[in-house]
């Protein structure tokens, strides 16, 4: 880390391998960029008239929303399926993280359990949402069930690393006096991790839903999975509606306003801290 030397000089810390790769990555990519921005081809297109076209499209979504293809009982329908999409991938992957987190944590769990959880948790984190869904559906089929399997599956990568963590800075000293006054590995969890994690726990589901639910928006079109995820393709693909595609955005900003809404007066009730 950077220090103030006492004249009030600043020693920079000395440059490592970690550093150097990450700064000729960002070299390399801000080339690539440049370069592509140079070399595109816009000869049969005028910027122009293109940007004037985007605005007015952009206007046309903000301003002039009205519904056309569903009454507003439709739209509060899909908009709730795709809510119950992301609550229920939530709730099912929060209840597998919990128990797999157990053993990823390394205050609980031997260290070789802990490795073997955190390399598959990491192996499913590193896929996209999107491909698990497009993975399950092929045996499930495109809709609801290849979502709701396939978001679940990130979910669980996710909150394991988190839940884990959260394990992992409980006070070692409470954990060893349960150990030996002859707390056993069940007694132990239920009676010091999760009453001194409670909270914690419930942040990192509530960011977990928050998550879902964006993504269970992509899932409706991607993978066919219903909701107003479907319609806005549909909308916008399909209808080229850009009318009622900007009812399915208002809709789903005021959804997410109020989710925030929420998870703030939580946090001022229950004293939970949300993770940044």
């Amino acid at each position: 880390m950077e220090t103030t030397l006492p004249s009030g000089r600043i020693r920079v810390r000395p440059r490592s391998h970690a550093n150097t790769v990450l700064q000729a990555t960002l070299i390399v990519l801000a080339l690539l960029t440049v370069y592509g921005l140079i070399t595109i081809d816009t000869r049969n297109i005028n910027v122009v008239t293109a940007f004037g076209d985007m605005l007015n499209n952009f206007r046309i979504v903000l301003f002039e929303a009205r519904l056309k293809n569903l009454s507003w009982l439709d739209l509060f329908r899909e908009l709730m399926i795709t809510v119950a999409l992301g609550l229920l991938t939530t709730v099912f992957g929060a209840i597998i993280a919990f128990f797999l987190a157990l053993l990823a944590a390394q205050n609980l769990a031997p260290r070789r359990v802990n490795d073997a959880v955190k390399i598959v948790m990491a192996l499913i984190r590193a896929v996209p949402t999107v491909l698990w869904v497009l993975f399950f559906a092929v045996t499930a089929g495109l809709g609801s069930v290849a979502a709701v399997i396939g978001m679940t599956f990130h979910s669980v990568g996710y909150l394991v690393k988190a839940y884990a963590e959260t394990f992992e800075e409980l006070d070692a000293g409470v954990l060893e006096a349960l150990r030996a006054s002859g707390a056993n590995w069940w007694q132990t969890v239920f009676q010091a991790v999760v009453p001194s994690s409670a909270s914690a726990l419930l942040s990192w589901t509530f960011v977990r839903f928050e998550i879902n639910f964006s993504v269970a928006i992509a899932m409706g079109a991607t993978a066919g999975a219903g909701g107003i995820g479907f319609n806005m393709f549909m909308a916008s693909a399909f209808y080229l509606d850009l009318r009622e595609l900007g009812i399915f955005t208002y809709a789903v900003l005021i959804f997410a306003i109020l989710l925030e809404w929420s998870a703030t007066r939580l946090k001022e009730t229950v004293g939970v801290k949300r993770p940044a």
